[in-house]
């Protein structure tokens, strides 16, 4: 029989393995999760919090429904897949698709509630552990699991695993923690496990071997993307087309032939005056293409920087023109903006040559790849790392003019001067611009004019290039869409609590302490903790993201490290004797008043060792405040579970205060998650509740038996 403790380390790692892993095939399957952000988490969050209010400590969780749930959402995906409707003009994207698939109203109402029930199951298994184990012992192993799952996964996309073998691992500790053995009602019930489990794996399975070999494609993983490939013939020539998410991304052919059919991508150049280009930088190298025309150009050295290592193999492969086979070449896997930030070269030409990421840095920020890209700052970071006489350059299929517009007053706003456009209103907006270091270094044949209609400049704090005006009438789809949340979430809850008090004997009569809803009630300040937490947690991936990079590297380490501030807050509490509320709430409203006293570009300015010192100190010194707060709490509920429940509801509450960064920037979610902590600590007990024991432990049911165990 498994233990307490190791069931619920193992379920804790199934939920965060399971919660990362639909969030990233959810997003590469159905296109219009890659453009509302955190909409899995949230459904993870609600899930999770219902699985803890559904946990009893009178029989050991068997949410065989999970399992099943995840079979039906894996299936009815992969048999409706899903690309952007680009009719919407309220949703952060640029690039131009068809609509395919069922309604985006339907196919997100449906992900979402059913990632709720899947994740509900793990939430239920750890739930019922919560009640047999001392509070922040269960706390500790949750944490431990939760750390587990994220390095497994992380792991994965290291080694670029696909998604059959996500499949495999959730089935196997599926498998683990629901199966018994024993003949009768048990051994069918354990026979039907193990069927979903295979039908599980099959699936992915096709998806990942079948189906690919039946059309003549390759299906591969990227720490980002779900990459398909194919060979398209072209008369005497063929290309190689790429896919990611879904969506058409890349073409790899000759620098001859896309010269000749597509001459955007040689614009740039006839836009130099006498430009020798000794030293080009290239942002989105992708397979190739770009790199091969500059040499063609006559580059003498250009350094290629690619975020996806998956896309720059492609074109070591594949690239009929050996680009990065050329000694003139030095390749890099990294972030663009990062790379501006670290270097100490100067180049005679920088492109940004199509960086459209088609995907967010993770399931918890509406922060896209290249956000950081195309800010004011960004701008000015690569004016600062041109050579005399040198110039920027930028292109791509831009969906609205007004994008062009707020880029080309970007420009403007960085060089002090008006940028060349050459634009192409009828090829999806197609546009090349071109920044001279200064005017005399670029040759326009149309030079930008600003008009009263162009968009303000994105900037590091804002940087949603692709939302037009941040104002709440021109938001109004994300607004309608959180309400909807919102409104499912409360309904959920309410009619759960319902039909547990009627369980309990009459809506609560004879429970100590009420109603489940009124015993939720007790612990209003630990929901408004998991609310701000979330909003500091948010403003922690994308300030490292900014510092640092958005790649998959970085963003897992800053999800690992708030992990391991919170297990070390817990750990402090437990072994330790802390200062008392008032005192770790002192402390936290200093670290956040520290946050937002110290700007961006300051820590920008540092060598990198001390960037990330001072970085890691501003940014976790709030959470491990927030969390011994927390611990110090939850050590004195009278009800775990309820207490956890409300906690990660609030989160999931936190979750959608997350947008208010569309109106008012980043930096105001600390203004939030500081209102939100000001509450709590006016909500607190003023007098502490002393810790029940915990239960005395659920033996599990004897082979054969059917029957529920009283605690």
């Amino acid at each position: 029989m498994v233990s307490n403790r190791t069931r619920l380390l193992l379920g804790s790692a199934l939920m965060l393995f399971l919660e990362l892993a639909l969030i990233r095939w959810t997003g590469a399957n159905v296109v219009h999760l890659s453009f509302f952000s955190n909409f899995v988490l949230l459904g993870s969050f609600l899930g999770i919090g219902l699985g803890f209010l559904l946990a009893r400590p009178d029989r050991p969780a068997r949410p065989y429904y999970s399992l099943i749930a995840l079979l039906g959402l894996v299936a009815f995906i992969l048999t409706n897949p899903v690309t952007i409707d680009r009719a919407s003009s309220d949703v952060i994207f640029f690039t131009s698709l068809e609509t395919t698939g069922p309604k985006p109203w339907l196919s997100l109402s449906l992900i979402f509630i059913t990632v709720a029930v899947i994740m509900a199951g793990p939430g239920e298994i750890v739930g019922s552990c919560f009640h047999h184990l001392p509070r922040l012992e269960a706390y500790r192993l949750d944490l431990i699991g939760s750390l587990c799952g994220i390095v497994g996964f992380t792991l994965l996309s290291f080694a670029q695993a696909p998604s059959v073998v996500w499949g495999a691992i959730a089935a196997t500790l599926y498998v683990v923690l629901l199966g018994r053995p024993g003949r009768g009602v048990a051994a069918a019930t354990t026979a039907g496990l193990v069927a979903a489990s295979l039908g599980l794996v099959a699936l992915l399975a096709d998806e990942t071997f079948v189906k690919p070999r039946d059309t003549g494609e390759s299906v591969s993983w990227s720490p980002y993307y779900k990459v398909t490939t194919y060979d398209r013939d072209e008369g005497e020539t063929s290309s190689l087309m790429v896919r990611v998410n879904g969506i058409p991304h890349q073409r790899v052919t000759t620098a001859e032939a896309r010269e000749q059919q597509e001459p955007q991508y040689v614009t740039a150049y006839q836009r130099l005056v006498t430009n020798p280009l000794d030293n080009v930088l290239i942002v989105g190298a992708g397979t190739g293409t770009d790199v091969a025309i500059a040499l063609r150009k006559g580059a003498k050295h250009v350094d290629a920087v690619e975020i996806d290592p998956a896309l720059l193999q492609l074109g070591r492969d594949r690239n009929p023109d050996h680009a990065y086979q050329d000694p003139r070449v030095t390749t890099h896997v990294d972030d663009g903006r990062a790379f501006l930030e670290r270097t100490d070269t100067n180049y005679d030409l920088i492109l940004f040559a199509l960086p459209d990421s088609l995907t967010l840095v993770s399931g918890a920020s509406s922060l896209r790849l290249e956000s950081y890209l195309f800010t004011e700052q960004a701008f000015q970071a690569a004016r600062d790392h041109l050579k005399p006489g040198g110039a920027f350059a930028m292109y791509n299929f831009y969906r609205e003019g007004w994008l062009v517009d707020r880029l080309a007053g970007t420009l403007e706003q960085a060089f002090g001067h008006a940028p060349c456009v050459d634009a192409n209103p009828q090829y999806g907006q197609q546009a090349v611009m071109v920044a001279g270091l200064t005017q005399a270094d670029q040759v326009c044949a149309t030079t930008w004019i600003r008009t009263s209609a162009a968009p303000d400049p994105s900037t590091d704090d804002r940087p949603f290039l692709y939302v037009k005006d941040s104002s709440i009438k021109n938001l109004s789809l994300y607004w309608r869409t959180l309400a909807l949340i919102l409104l499912v979430s409360v309904v959920s809850v309410i009619l759960l609590l319902w039909v547990r008090g009627l369980g309990r004997g009459g809506a609560g009569r004879g429970v100590p302490g009420g109603s489940p809803l009124r015993r939720m009630l007790r612990y209003r300040d630990l929901f408004l903790l998991g609310a701000a937490f979330l909003l500091l947690e948010t403003k922690s991936v994308t300030g490292f993201a900014l510092l640092f990079g958005t790649t998959w590297v970085v963003n897992a380490l800053v999800f690992g490290g708030v992990l391991v501030a919170v297990l070390a807050a817990v750990e402090v509490t437990r072994r330790r004797s802390t200062p008392s509320l008032p005192v770790m709430y002192a402390i936290l409203f200093g670290g956040l008043v520290l946050a937002w006293l110290v700007p961006s570009s300051w820590l920008l300015s540092l060598p990198v060792g001390p960037r990330a010192l001072a970085a890691i100190t501003i940014a976790f010194l709030p959470i491990f405040a927030a969390n011994v707060i927390f611990a110090k709490r939850f050590a004195e509920t009278a009800d775990p579970t309820i207490a956890f429940a409300t906690n990660l509801l609030g989160a999931m509450v936190g979750g959608c205060l997350e947008y208010a960064a569309l109106l008012f920037g980043y930096h105001v979610l600390l203004v939030l998650a500081g209102a939100l902590y000001l509450g709590a600590y006016l909500l607190r007990p003023r007098t502490p509740q002393a810790e029940p024991q915990p239960a005395a432990p659920v033996a599990e049911p004897a082979p054969d038996s059917t029957a529920e165990v009283p605690a």
